[in-house]
């Protein structure tokens, strides 16, 4: 399915940061946002995924069609690495976990506890849950921090597999994945400071 932002504003903390931005996200299609850090990347990807409200304009998307992977793993760290997928899955409405398993590169740690793993090995597996949600819209917040060079490929070729069977990515990111990806720098709709000003009584209301 398309994904659709047209007008949208987006507020951290009360106070605008992005303002007016509009963008599509087709079927197939990778999307990467650019901007300093603090420019709103990670507000405006919550606000996709639905985990916090606009402050203006639409979101054309079914929420039910957008898995979000953000800084944190999500994990248990007292399951195992299979115990986790698992869960996942279960919460889903998914069964098969062993193509995450397989594509995440974790099939020799799928009996470890997602505690006893390390920094890396925590991010393979908090992006494995991407595989077993069966939602066609991937929102990604800097997905391969902590992430070697292997593991990062590890994760581009599974976004390359995601859009060959028709998902999307929307992904936040300073590196070049290889991807055949657009890129959208969202530092023109930066919030001015007039816009921030006129809120700011707002804000705190």
């Amino acid at each position: 399915m398309t994904l659709a932002i047209r007008d949208l504003s987006v507020a951290r903390g009360g106070l605008p940061v992005l303002v007016g931005l509009s963008l599509q996200l087709k079927p197939g299609a990778a999307l990467v946002l650019r901007g300093p850090n603090g420019s709103g990347k990670t507000t405006l990807l919550r606000t996709v995924a639905g985990l916090q409200p606009a402050l203006s304009g639409e979101i054309e998307a079914d929420t039910d069609s957008i898995a979000y992977a953000g800084h944190s793993d999500g994990l248990k760290s007292m399951l195992t690495v299979t115990e986790n997928l698992q869960f996942w899955a279960a919460v889903f409405g998914q069964k098969d976990i062993s193509a995450a398993l397989k594509g995440f590169a974790l099939e020799d740690l799928s009996d470890r506890l997602a505690g006893t793993l390390s920094a890396g090995q925590k991010r393979r597996l908090g992006l494995a849950r991407l595989l077993v949600t069966g939602r066609p819209v991937w929102v990604l917040d800097e997905p391969t921090v902590s992430l070697d060079a292997s593991s990062v490929a590890l994760f581009a070729d599974a976004v390359r597999a995601h859009m060959t069977r028709g998902g999307s990515a929307l992904i936040a990111t300073h590196i070049d994945l290889g991807l055949d990806a657009d890129v959208l720098d969202i530092s023109p709709w930066r919030a001015t400071a007039d816009a921030r000003a006129g809120a700011s009584d707002e804000a705190f209301l």
